[in-house]
């Protein structure tokens, strides 16, 4: 199920209103520049990590003669978590970063980002009302959103079929698909040690809340119903040795894996299909798309994903030209041509837009390549999966620290050394000392 590696992840975030002082240990600003003018054009440092940005870029200086974008491709998402950390403390930031959602409030705590909300508030009515919230702090915007993440089941149509297998409807199908697979020496899904994202996003499509806000303080839970709920499910097919253990660390051991029919299934969003299109050799035509498995009487609810890929364009504190660099954001979001580059797995990411109206770029975003005589279907599946995106999703201000610390346990209990649960009461206990550690007003 490994949603990414290096892991991009994104989630349409329920972050506003945090009007209470002890919630944050800072917050941004809005920077003194308001547009000062230069006697040539206005050169904006713009970091990102995803493929087609260079070619948006191009487009972007080709248009514009008083603004002109300088970009640096950074290797990836954690990457640029610790490069931009240094660039902060030398005070030689870049302008605008490419980032994911879970990232944005722990930048804000910091200091880091500016307000820009002066700048593009007039835009909202463009975007989904989720992914305008990725962006947001406290009501604030401090920077633009880039793309959405629906998420669905892509599955060996040829294995399914010879199996007699229907593509599960939820997760206890899920489950009975594996046990059918593993008897012909086929996982259902993959569970790599380093990435326990496969546990945030069944914790978040089950209503779960680890992070959130009450009264003046921040509120931990990671044992709620929700949470066990998703839980329990991971533990049956880690029990049932249902999946394979591949790390994302060989990309291309996984990629070959799915190619050649080891792994049978994975939950995704349309960005991870571009590593299956450039990667596969084998298998293009032989599969199909199909909604996100539901909880045994639940409606659908997709989980808002996982990001992998850019979510979010944010424009920093230190940053001489705020204005000009929002307009650039925007511009990198809205254009139909640097929106469809993105969304192409050939071009680009293979990313969904921000967009409040995605439908007409499904079609960019799906490859008919991979999916074959599935193609019209796979369109349809993923059409689907947008408009039942959960948007209640609240990252905490030391998102970056607890998720590095849930790896850690995370491989423990695909090896069996540990079980979900434990991890979880440990995850309870240990971002609760860490928010205190930072001064951070916490319950739980």
């Amino acid at each position: 199920m490994n949603f990414s590696s290096p892991r991009r992840r994104f989630a349409r975030v329920a972050v506003a209103g945090l009007a209470l002082s002890g919630l944050l240990t800072a917050c941004g600003g809005s920077g003194s520049q308001d547009g000062a003018e230069s006697s040539g054009p206005v050169t904006l440092p713009f970091w990102g990590w995803a493929n087609g940005q260079d070619a948006v870029v191009k487009a972007f200086n080709a248009s514009h003669k008083d603004v002109r974008l300088k970009y640096t491709k950074v290797t990836d998402q954690l990457t640029m978590q610790k490069q931009l950390t240094n660039a902060v403390k030398a005070g030689d930031e870049p302008c605008l970063v490419q980032n994911t959602a879970e990232y944005v409030t722990s930048w804000v705590a910091q200091g880091a980002l500016a307000d820009i909300t002066r700048y593009v508030e007039g835009e909202k009515d463009r975007f989904n009302t989720g992914s305008w919230a990725s962006a947001q702090v406290q009501g604030k915007s401090y920077g633009v959103p880039t793309s959405s993440a629906p998420n669905f089941t892509i599955y060996r149509t040829d294995l399914f079929e010879k199996y007699g297998i229907e593509p599960p409807a939820t997760w206890d199908e899920f489950i009975a698909a594996g046990k059918v697979l593993k008897k012909h020496g086929i996982k259902i899904t993959n569970y790599a040690g380093e990435d326990p994202s496969t546990l945030e996003v069944l914790a978040m499509q089950a209503g779960a809340h680890w992070y959130a806000i009450d009264g003046d303080s921040w509120k931990v839970d990671f044992q709620d119903a929700g949470t066990l709920k998703a839980a329990e499910v991971i533990q049956q097919i880690i029990d049932n040795d249902l999946n394979s253990k591949l790390s994302f660390a060989d990309y291309a051991a996984v990629q070959r894996n799915y190619d050649n029919g080891g792994t049978a299934t994975r939950q995704i969003s349309t960005w991870q299909m571009a590593g299956m299109v450039q990667n596969f050799t084998k298998s293009f035509g032989k599969w199909g798309l199909a909604p996100w498995p539901a909880f045994t009487g639940e409606a659908a609810r997709t989980p808002a994903g996982t990001n992998l890929t850019g979510s979010v364009t944010l424009v920093t504190k230190g940053c001489e030209h705020q204005e000009q660099a929002a307009e650039a954001a925007l511009w990198m979001s809205t254009n139909t041509g640097a929106v469809k580059t993105m969304a192409s797995p050939e071009t680009g990411n293979g990313v969904m837009p921000a967009l409040a109206d995605s439908d007409p770029y499904v079609p960019e975003a799906v490859s008919e390549k991979l999916l074959g005589s599935h193609y019209r279907t796979g369109q349809q599946v993923v059409k689907d999966s947008l408009r039942t995106v959960t948007t209640d999703w609240t990252f905490g201000p030391d998102w970056t620290a607890m998720f590095t610390e849930m790896q850690a346990g995370w491989a423990k209990v695909v090896s069996k050394e540990q079980t979900v649960r434990e991890l979880l009461a440990h995850m309870q206990e240990w971002t609760v000392k860490d928010l205190k550690s930072r001064g951070i007003s916490v319950k739980g």
